[in-house]
């Protein structure tokens, strides 16, 4: 069941649309705020609350990589894995986040702290190479930053 904050916020943004279906990201995004990712009862509840078809609630969820659709960590990493990070030394960052980590793309550490996703582009190249962790942007990375970075996020 949706909750009522869910549904409050969901309501707002359909008050801005022509009809409940067009609120479909809306809502999808806003389900995961709440509860940290789309599972597939999620997305029939989404379905039947803006009353389209579980399956045109999939293909919008299936399509935003910022949608995820299995548990993630309290923390989600998503480095930059366009050109412009990838000649600035964006394979040195990987490696040194995957080792420290101990996990790998589309994993989640033990302790449920971070999941590691790529992102194709965050729109920094000048500021290359780049990652965003939750709503952060972390520009001009080097290794050694890595650390003091990740002590940020409990």
């Amino acid at each position: 069941m949706l909750t009522e904050k869910e549904i409050a916020k969901i309501d707002l943004e359909v008050s801005h649309l022509p009809y409940k279906g067009a609120a479909c990201i809306e809502a999808l995004k806003i389900v995961q705020q709440e509860r940290g990712w789309i599972s597939d009862e999620s997305i029939h509840l989404i379905a039947e609350y803006l009353e389209i078809s579980a399956e045109e609630v999939d293909s919008v969820a299936t399509f935003y990589n910022l949608i995820f659709r299995k548990p993630v960590g309290r923390h989600v990493i998503l480095i930059c894995d366009s050109i412009s990070c990838w000649v600035v030394g964006y394979e040195n960052i990987l490696t040194a986040l995957k080792n420290r980590l101990k996990i790998n793309y589309g994993e989640t550490t033990e302790d449920d702290r971070f999941t590691l996703l790529p992102i194709p582009c965050l729109g920094t190249c000048d500021r290359a190479p780049a990652m965003m962790i939750d709503n952060d942007l972390h520009r001009d990375l080097t290794e050694e930053k890595l650390d003091d970075i990740l002590n940020q996020y409990q």
